[in-house]
């Protein structure tokens, strides 16, 4: 062989066995999903379609930098497979069908969750290749990516439909069904067909499906849909068979106890309750009382290492109930800190950093807003503080809750959280008139906020307007 060829080939075999290399380190390097992590992490609720004019995967991938800034450090992915064109929602119980203005038509891109292909993705965002690029960036930045799945139901295109019938509900016709409740009415979602999970094959075709995204395409993990509507056996057959797969980190849409479980289940499940209660109060329907009363049951429903997801909105709360703005109105700001101070781990949906103040379209294409007020400055702040105070932890090892007592239980609340010898205290008048009230505890504390030093003790009043907060370290 001629040696200017034999040279050619061993250049090009070195260049070759170079980016293998390099590839590998690039996966080695792949942030870990570790308990550490769970500690310190707020988590961000990734609208694709919203997020931006173009709505793509590229477009958000620049911003995942900007991400880091908020502490975020697991990036949830709403749905990004290819949605259904049959039965298509448009509007309310109207199809995309039902609409005769082809332009019209046009509008209407259907719900994520109508899901037509369960490893593939919708062009609508990008290719493959782009989401794969977000996993990386992300991973650069020491962000994990789980994927939004919808394991309750597919879209009415779903290959399964043709190919295994045999993997859905069926009336007494032997026709596919829309989710139906228990006495047999529609729940409403008549655009996907009800996934029956009597189905041994469909399970294992469900089970195939999730490993493909921890193993071929680097994901870490999954947001399940509605997971308390699939029995609790399917999960306890599939998760300990995904763990094997590589560390993931599960999160529940669903509050049942039973998802968490022991050490093989889900991470971490929705606070629900937490929420509404927090709505409830800021609209003086419900007081403090009925906050300590949560927080003695969360102690007995759940274990100690069960995650709580903290949130004031997402985009089932933005889209069909309102913004943050009329849930909480001028209760907004405290309860935003709130869901930061309190036991679990703070959620931040998109537009949420830019001071969101509109309901985002469900069905048709919509944008957030891109520029840093209030909100962006309030993260900022309170992620320096969780990641770096071991009193936030809020992980499988949580740091304690400790209420404090107040002359005025009903409209104050107080409470510490402690780790490590460190302290927290978060002092908050949840109600809409000026209080004078005294706390039952002594100290010299740093107000985080002013940097002023705030002196307390059990005999001295203190003076908080309505919705006013206090967040001290010692």
């Amino acid at each position: 062989m001629n040696k200017s060829i034999l040279l050619i080939i061993s250049f090009l075999l070195f260049f070759s066995c170079k980016e293998v290399k390099n590839e590998k380190e690039v996966v080695e390097k792949r942030p870990l999903v570790t308990q550490e992590m769970m500690e310190t992490a707020i988590i961000y609720e990734a609208n694709i379609r919203q997020y931006s004019p173009e709505g793509t995967f590229n477009e958000f991938t620049k911003d995942i930098p900007v991400l880091k800034e908020l502490g975020v450090k697991i990036i949830w992915l709403m749905p990004v497979h290819p949605i259904s064109m049959t039965k298509r929602k448009a509007k309310g119980d109207i199809f995309v069908s039902d609409i005769k203005d082809p332009e019209e038509r046009k509008k209407y891109m259907g719900s994520y969750y109508a899901v037509s292909d369960y490893r593939g993705v919708s062009s609508d965002y990008g290719t493959k290749d782009d989401l794969r690029n977000l996993i990386k960036v992300a991973h650069e930045n020491e962000i994990l990516v789980i994927l939004d799945w919808v394991p309750n139901h597919t879209g009415w295109d779903h290959k399964w439909i043709k190919e295994h019938p045999e993997f859905y509900t069926k009336n007494t016709k032997g026709e596919i069904t829309d989710p139906l409740n228990e006495d047999g009415t529609p729940v409403g979602w008549q655009d996907v067909a009800d996934l029956d999970y009597s189905s041994d094959g469909m399970r294992k075709a469900m089970i195939a499906d999730l490993q493909y995204w921890l193993t071929d395409e680097a994901i870490d993990g999954f947001r399940c849909d509605v997971a308390g509507s699939v029995p609790v056996e399917f999960w306890q057959e599939a998760i300990p068979q995904l763990r094997k797969t590589k560390d993931i980190f599960m999160l529940a849409e669903a509050w049942e106890p039973e998802l968490l479980k022991g050490t093989n289940l889900f991470d971490m499940c929705y606070g629900w309750e937490n929420h509404f209660l927090m709505v409830d109060i800021a609209k003086g329907q419900k007081s403090v009382k009925d906050w300590d009363d949560y927080m003695v049951k969360m102690d007995t429903v759940y274990e100690k290492d069960d995650i709580i997801m903290n949130f004031t909105v997402n985009h089932d709360e933005n889209s069909w109930k309102g913004t943050v703005k009329e849930s909480f109105g001028d209760a907004d700001e405290v309860m935003a800190v709130l869901s930061y101070l309190a036991p679990g781990m703070p959620l931040i949906y998109s537009g949420q950093e830019y001071d969101l103040n509109h309901k985002l379209k469900f069905f048709e294409k919509d944008s957030i807003p891109k520029i840093k007020g209030k909100y962006f400055e309030l993260y900022s702040k309170l992620q320096e503080i969780k990641i770096k105070n071991p009193a936030l932890n809020g992980g499988k090892n949580a740091a304690s809750y400790t209420r404090i007592k107040t002359s005025d239980d009903e409209h104050i609340l107080a409470f510490m959280r402690e780790r490590d010898g460190k302290q927290v205290i978060f002092i908050a008048n949840l109600s809409d008139k000026p209080i004078s009230f005294t706390t039952d505890f002594d100290g010299i504390y740093n107000n985080y906020f002013t940097s002023v030093k705030d002196t307390f003790n059990k005999e001295q009043k203190t003076n908080l307007n309505q919705w006013v907060y206090l967040l001290l370290e010692d």
